[in-house]
């Protein structure tokens, strides 16, 4: 087998080895891999500071929970976000080839569109709730600045498909804005996310500044809510909010060899990781916290959406910079975990009929279709969402791992990859391997039942670890499953 540190990358998507019912110019190996460590401690920056990341790490600290208890929560759930990162990064850095690609040595040639139309889905589903956050941010300072506006932002007078005019206005712009940034190819993603990370902390810093100013040193507080939970009491707390935080990055961890496959090495990727994930998300934590407790002496209230506390500055300028800077840190992370994936996903299914950027627009009208809207003005629709989506992008995952490190023992033949001939490596059964789908199904059925059961006693709490239930059960079925093809590996080795 071919050792995945060499991977034939230099196969142009033409070559007559790859069937072109498997290959286009935007699935075949890189020629180049030119991402540094910066570029994925930016990819990082754009996934963490948003609307939705400031409100999450905010919400941890109105837990019940001392202040350093929820650091801790969030750096062990941060840590595990950044192992499992490396993990799923390295088959795709070695190889070149995106998600969807390298999980056809798991899943087959064909049966890989299974795990690449969930993650797609869900990527649609995800691209349409988070533009209409950052559209209704951005109808808050519409308002501020335009007045005149406020009645068309009433559904009831002026709405559609339960959107009102003003919310259709700033969906739609925003929707063409993130396409057109996508269009323009990776490259202009890259340094669209090299810019917006550091973007939002200068406006962060910027704004944590002026309250700080206004309220004073003595008035910051750590802890955003009383603290009910201490001693042994708090454990089963911290367990969540660890668990929330593993959630919250399920998506793009799962697909993140779609990016990593950029990387100039293994090495730039998991330097990249480490600025991004620990090290930034525990600043940002800080940050978010520091500038929410300030609120409460400034405003008399505790604001958690840092695009509202934008909104109470007496500033035209500062509403306007604030506004578009967070507008645009929530276009860098929508494009980064639910753009570029369904692009890769959908394009995985047929590539000579649906490009890297028809896959993208697929998605884009998808996320419209749907009316996202609805689903989040529904707080108990989207509750259930984030549990069910776990339990099904924890089993992917847990087979992915498992095929490369303990079954491929980290070898893939990549040209095996790109073929449907019966004596390719990943053919398995007419291009579909029946176990890597058994083992998600089983999984995901047993991660998915706490969530439908949540009545029964215990099974609301069990739910919250969906992700991590389907995951490991997912992992440890398709090891069993796999006994004989790792016997079959390991006795040629030793013939070898």
């Amino acid at each position: 087998m071919t050792d995945t540190l060499t991977p034939s990358a230099d196969a142009p998507a033409g070559d007559p080895l790859y069937d072109p019912r498997l290959t286009n110019e935007d699935l075949a190996p890189l020629r180049k891999q030119s991402w540094t460590s910066y570029n994925f401690f930016a990819f990082w920056m754009s996934d963490v500071h948003s609307v939705g990341g400031y409100v999450t790490a905010g919400s941890l600290f109105a837990l019940g929970l001392a202040s350093w208890q929820v650091l801790v929560a969030l750096l062990v759930g941060i840590t595990i976000v950044y192992f499992f990162c490396n993990l799923v990064a390295k088959p795709s850095q070695v190889t070149g080839v995106p998600y969807p690609v390298i999980c056809r040595s798991a899943f087959g040639v064909l049966g890989a569109n299974v795990p690449a139309i969930i993650r797609g889905l869900i990527a649609v589903a995800w691209y349409g709730i988070q533009t209409f956050l950052a559209s209704a941010a951005l109808d808050i300072v519409l308002i501020k600045l335009f007045p005149g506006l406020a009645p068309y932002a009433v559904t009831a007078d002026y709405g559609f498909a339960g959107l009102s005019l003003l919310g259709w206005a700033s969906f739609l712009l925003l929707w063409v804005l993130q396409a057109c940034v996508f269009w323009r190819g990776m490259e202009s993603i890259r340094k669209f996310i090299d810019f917006c990370g550091p973007a939002v902390y200068v406006v962060m810093f910027l704004l944590c500044g002026y309250l700080i100013a206004k309220a004073g040193w003595g008035a910051i507080d750590l802890s955003l809510g009383a603290v009910e939970y201490t001693g042994w009491s708090s454990v089963p707390v911290m367990m969540g909010a660890i668990a929330l935080v593993v959630s919250y990055f399920s998506g793009p961890m799962l697909n993140f060899g779609d990016f990593s496959r950029y990387g100039k090495s293994f090495a730039a990727v998991k330097k990249g990781n480490f600025l991004g994930l620990p090290l930034n998300f525990l600043v940002f934590s800080v940050l978010v916290v520091v500038t929410a407790s300030l609120t409460l002496p400034v405003y008399g209230e505790l604001i958690t959406d840092p695009v509202e506390t934008v909104a109470r500055i007496d500033s035209t300028f500062a509403i306007v910079l604030g506004a578009l800077t967070f507008t645009i840190a929530t276009i860098g992370i929508n494009i980064v975990a639910n753009f570029v994936s369904p692009a890769f996903d959908f394009s995985n299914v047929s590539p000579q009929r649906i490009s890297w950027r028809a896959g993208g627009m697929i998605a884009a009208v998808g996320s419209v279709l749907i009316t996202p809207w609805n689903l989040y003005n529904n707080p108990e629709v989207i509750h259930y969402t984030l549990e069910v989506l776990g339990a099904f992008i924890g089993p992917l995952f847990g087979v992915l791992i498992c095929d490369y490190y303990l079954v491929r023992k980290q070898k893939v033949e990549v040209d095996d990859l790109f073929t449907m001939s019966k004596t390719g490596t990943y053919y398995y059964t007419r291009g579909y391997h029946v176990t890597a789908i058994i083992a998600t199904a089983v999984a995901a059925a047993i991660a998915v039942f706490p969530v439908l059961a949540n009545s029964l006693p215990g099974m609301r709490t069990t739910a919250q670890y969906s992700w991590f239930i389907g995951c490991g059960v997912g992992f440890v079925v398709y090891y069993l499953l796999t006994a004989d093809r790792r016997a079959a590996a390991g006795n040629a080795e030793v013939t070898a």
